[in-house]
C-alpha cells in the first residue's frame, strides 16, 4: 500500500540550481531552428521518465508531498521512505528507491541513486543529501539532459549553499551524448542564480578528446541578463591588412543602453579601436558605432569612420530620424569594406529628418547631406545639399468619383564648390479612378509647376528667377481575364492582363533650367508607367506616347502558387523626345526597346528566368540578364546568371553550394566581367556540418577598388552549435555571395 505524508519540509530547490548552469551555456538566438540541429539523431543523455507532473490539487506552493510505496516511523529521530518514493513541489518531481529524512538535524539523504525533473532540466545522481532549513544540498555523480534546448553533461559533485550553486569536474555538450564531437570541461564552476552569472575555473574546449582552447577563468551569463564581459574572438586573415583578431568587450552600462569596445589587431596596419553604443527609450531609440586607427602602416595617415542613426516618436503623428556617416578618406572602403558593393561606395548619405502624416497628408522636413568616397572623381560630381528639403502631400475624395491632390516639395540647394539656389515643385492633380473585379481605368489631370530662385553665377540674362510650367495628362487602364486550363498533364488558373497606358506632355524648353539633383532613371518595364524618365523636379519630359503591355500567369488553382509569367510591354512615342541633360545626346526614336520579362519554376527545384530590352529600331539587345537556379536536397543549391548591359557591363555568375553527403559541402562562385576580361570575385571552400560542429573553410579573391586591384582572404569559422563561434563570421557573406545559401 502506497503511503502519503504531507507536508514533509524538504527545500524546494533540492538541486536544481547549481545545474541549471548549462542552460546558459546552451542558448542561442537559432536554438529553435530545426534546421541547425538537422543531423542531430535526437538522443538523450537521460530518458523521459515516467511521471505525472501535475502538482496535487491540495499541495500548497511552498509544501512538499512525499510518495512511497513504504513509511517505516519506528525511529522517533528518523522517517524512512522506501519503495517507489516520489517527492512533489510546484513543478519539480523527485523519485528515489529509498529517502531518510532526519527530523533533528532537518536533512534528508538518498543513498541509492535519485532522479529529478523540472520543466527545463531532467538529471541522475548516485547519492544526495540536503539540509533543506540550511539551504544546503550536495549532489554526487549526476548526469543531467536539457528539455526545451539541445544540451547535457555530467558533474562529479554539484552542490547548493544559500543560493549559490557550486559544480565540480562538470561537462556541457549539445551533442548526441554517445561521442560527442565538441565539450566544454571546467575544474569547477560556481553559479550565482541571484545575479544571474557564473564563473568556471580551468575550462577547457574539447573537439573530441582533444583540447583546443583553454580558460583559466571565465565568466559567463545563466539567463537572459545583459552583464559586461568580454565576447567571442573574431579570427581571419586577409590580403590587404594581414593576419586579424578581434576581442569585443561587451559594456552593460544601464537596463535601456549600453556599449562594446573592440579592438581590432591588424598586422600589416596597426590596432583599429571600434566602438559601438545603444539605447532604447520609451520613445526614442539609437545607434553610434565607428573606429579609429592611428597612423595606419599602409597609408601613413589617421583613419576612422563614423555611423550614427536616431528615432523618436515624438507624437502619434510625428516622428523624427537621424542618420549621419563620415568616413576618414576616400579609400576607407576600398581597405576595410567587405564586399565588392561596399568598397564600391561613391556616396555617403547623412540626413536628419521631421515626418508627419495624418488622414489625408503628408509631410517631411529635412536635411541632406552626402560625401563623395570615390577618389576617381572630383569635388564637383558630389551630390548637392539639402538645407532643407520641405514636402508636402495632400489627397482626398472630392465627389462624384473625383480625387484631389497635391505633391509638393522645396529644396535649398547648397554646395562647396558651384553655384546653387532654390526650388519649388508644385503639382496639383485630379483623377477619377474606377474599377471593378475584371477591369480599372485611371484618368488623371496633373499641372507641374517648378520655379527657382538662383544664385547670381546661374542667372539667365541677369534674371535669378526662372519658372517651368506644363499640364501632364495620362490614362492608366487594364483588364483581367482568367480562365482554366490543362497543360503537361496538369490543371492550371490561368491570367491574361493587357494594360494600356497614355501619356501627354507638352513640350517646354528647359535648357535654361540649372540641373541640381536631375538623373535619368534606369530604363525598366515599370518605367513604361511613369510620367518621367528623370529623377527630381529639373527635367520634366516632353510626351505624347501610348504604353501596351500584357502579362499572362499560370497559377496552381489549389494554392495560388505562381509557376510561369510571361511580360511584354513597348511604348509607342507619337512625338520624339526633345528633353534631355546637358551634355547627353537625345536619342531620335519613336518607340521605347521591347521590354519582356519571363519567370518560369519548372517544379520545387528548379526555376529559370529573364529580363530582355529589344531595340527594335536597331534589331538588337540593350540589356539582358538570364538567371537560373537548382536546389539540391540537404540545402543546397547552384545559381548561374548573365548580365548585360550596352556600354556599361557584361559579367556571368556563377555559384554553388553542392552537398556530397549529409556533413560535407562544397562552396563556390565565379563572378566574371566579360567585358574586363577580369575576375570580380572568386571564392572557394567548403563546410562540414555534423550533429552539433560546424566547420566552414574558403578562400576569396575580390576586387577592392576601381583601379581593378584585388585581395585575398582566408576565412574559417569553427561554430560549436549552441555555444559559440569562432574565427571570422562567414554568414552574411555567403548569404550575399549565393543566391539561396543557408544553413
Amino acid at each position: 500500500m502506497r503511503r502519503k505524508i504531507l507536508p514533509v519540509l524538504i527545500a524546494a530547490h533540492l538541486a536544481a540550481t547549481p545545474l541549471a548552469t548549462p542552460i546558459a551555456l546552451a542558448q542561442d538566438h537559432r536554438l529553435d531552428d530545426p534546421n541547425l540541429w538537422r543531423l542531430c539523431s535526437g538522443a538523450r543523455a537521460i530518458p523521459p521518465f515516467p511521471y505525472r507532473m501535475e502538482k496535487p490539487a491540495d499541495l500548497g506552493d511552498d509544501e512538499i508531498a512525499i510518495e512511497a510505496d513504504n513509511v517505516d516511523v519506528e525511529l522517533r529521530e528518523k522517517t524512512l521512505f522506501e519503495g517507489d518514493v516520489e517527492l512533489r513541489r510546484l513543478d519539480q518531481w523527485v523519485g528515489t528507491p529509498r529517502l531518510e529524512y532526519d527530523h533533528v538535524n532537518e536533512s534528508w539523504l538518498a543513498e541509492q541513486g535519485l532522479r529529478y525533473q523540472d520543466d527545463a532540466l531532467r538529471f541522475t545522481a548516485e547519492r544526495g543529501e540536503g539540509e533543506p532549513e540550511r539551504e544546503r544540498h550536495r549532489l554526487v555523480g549526476t548526469r543531467y539532459q536539457l528539455i526545451g534546448l539541445r544540451g547535457n553533461g555530467r558533474a562529479r559533485e554539484a552542490r547548493l549553499d544559500h543560493g549559490l550553486g557550486w559544480l565540480h569536474d562538470a561537462t556541457f555538450t549539445t551533442c548526441d551524448p554517445e561521442g560527442p564531437q565538441w565539450s566544454l570541461e571546467a575544474k569547477r564552476i560556481r553559479v550565482d542564480s541571484e545575479k544571474g552569472f557564473g564563473t568556471a575555473w580551468g575550462a577547457k574546449v574539447r573537439l573530441g578528446s582533444v583540447p583546443v582552447f583553454y580558460l583559466p577563468y571565465i565568466v559567463f551569463p545563466i539567463d537572459d541578463t545583459r552583464r559586461s564581459g568580454f565576447l567571442y574572438p573574431t579570427l581571419g586573415l586577409s590580403g590587404r591588412s594581414g593576419f586579424e583578431l578581434e576581442v569585443p568587450y561587451y559594456l552593460n552600462l544601464a537596463p535601456n543602453y549600453d556599449a562594446t569596445i573592440t579592438p581590432h589587431l591588424m598586422t600589416e596596419r596597426g590596432v583599429k579601436l571600434n566602438v559601438e553604443g545603444r539605447y532604447l527609450f520609451p520613445n526614442h531609440r539609437g545607434l553610434l558605432e565607428g573606429g579609429f586607427l592611428p597612423s595606419d602602416a599602409k597609408a601613413d595617415r589617421d583613419r576612422g569612420d563614423l555611423h550614427f542613426e536616431h528615432f523618436s516618436r515624438l507624437s502619434a503623428n510625428w516622428q523624427a530620424t537621424a542618420n549621419a556617416n563620415l568616413v576618414s578618406d576616400d579609400r576607407f572602403f576600398e581597405d576595410f569594406g567587405e564586399s565588392v558593393n561596399r568598397a564600391a561606395t561613391r556616396l555617403l548619405a547623412s540626413d536628419l529628418s521631421f515626418r508627419g502624416h495624418g488622414e489625408n497628408w503628408q509631410t517631411e522636413l529635412a536635411i541632406e547631406d552626402w560625401d563623395l568616397v570615390d577618389p576617381l572623381v572630383g569635388s564637383e560630381a558630389e551630390p548637392f545639399r539639402h538645407l532643407p528639403r520641405l514636402s508636402f502631400e495632400w489627397e482626398r475624395p472630392l465627389f462624384a468619383g473625383l480625387d484631389a491632390g497635391l505633391r509638393s516639395e522645396f529644396i535649398s540647394f547648397d554646395h562647396d564648390a558651384l553655384p546653387a539656389g532654390e526650388r519649388i515643385d508644385l503639382r496639383p492633380y485630379i483623377a477619377a479612378p474606377l474599377q471593378g473585379l475584371a477591369w480599372f481605368v485611371r484618368p488623371q489631370i496633373a499641372y507641374r509647376y517648378t520655379a527657382y530662385d538662383l544664385d547670381p553665377e546661374l542667372a539667365v540674362d541677369g534674371d535669378r528667377r526662372v519658372d517651368r510650367g506644363l499640364p501632364i495628362y495620362s490614362l492608366d487602364s487594364g483588364l483581367f481575364f482568367e480562365r482554366q486550363t490543362r497543360l503537361f498533364s496538369r490543371d492550371w488558373l490561368q491570367t491574361l492582363e493587357p494594360r494600356l497606358y497614355y501619356l501627354r506632355a507638352p513640350f517646354r524648353d528647359q535648357s535654361d533650367l540649372p540641373v541640381f539633383d536631375a538623373r535619368e532613371l534606369t530604363f525598366s518595364f515599370a518605367q513604361l508607367f511613369r510620367d518621367n524618365s528623370f529623377s527630381g523636379a529639373d527635367r520634366q519630359i516632353n510626351a505624347n506616347q501610348a504604353t501596351m503591355a500584357v502579362t499572362t500567369r499560370f497559377l496552381d488553382p489549389d494554392s495560388g502558387r505562381e509557376y510561369f509569367s510571361l511580360g511584354l510591354g513597348q511604348a509607342r512615342l507619337l512625338e520624339s523626345p526633345r528633353v534631355g541633360l546637358p551634355g547627353t545626346p537625345i536619342g531620335d526614336r519613336d518607340e521605347t526597346p521591347l521590354v519582356a520579362e519571363f519567370d518560369l519554376r519548372i517544379d520545387d527545384r528548379w526555376t529559370l528566368g529573364t529580363t530582355q530590352h529589344w531595340d527594335t529600331d536597331r534589331g538588337r539587345s540593350d540589356l539582358a540578364v538570364v538567371r537560373g537556379q537548382y536546389q539540391f536536397r540537404n540545402a543546397g543549391v547552384a545559381n548561374v546568371s548573365y548580365r548585360f548591359r550596352r556600354d556599361e557591363l557584361e559579367q556571368t555568375d556563377v555559384s554553388l553550394v553542392y552537398p556530397l553527403n549529409d556533413q560535407w559541402r562544397l562552396i563556390g562562385r565565379w563572378n566574371y566581367s566579360i567585358r574586363d576580361d577580369a575576375t570580380v570575385e572568386a571564392l572557394g571552400g567548403f563546410e562540414w556540418d555534423s550533429c552539433c560542429l560546424g566547420v566552414r573553410l574558403f578562400v576569396r579573391n575580390f576586387v577592392t577598388n576601381r583601379e581593378g586591384d584585388k585581395s585575398n582572404q582566408i576565412y574559417l569559422e569553427l561554430e560549436l552549435k549552441g555555444l559559440a563561434s569562432a574565427g571570422r563570421d562567414t554568414r552574411s557573406l555567403l548569404e550575399r555571395a549565393i543566391l539561396g545559401y543557408r544553413r
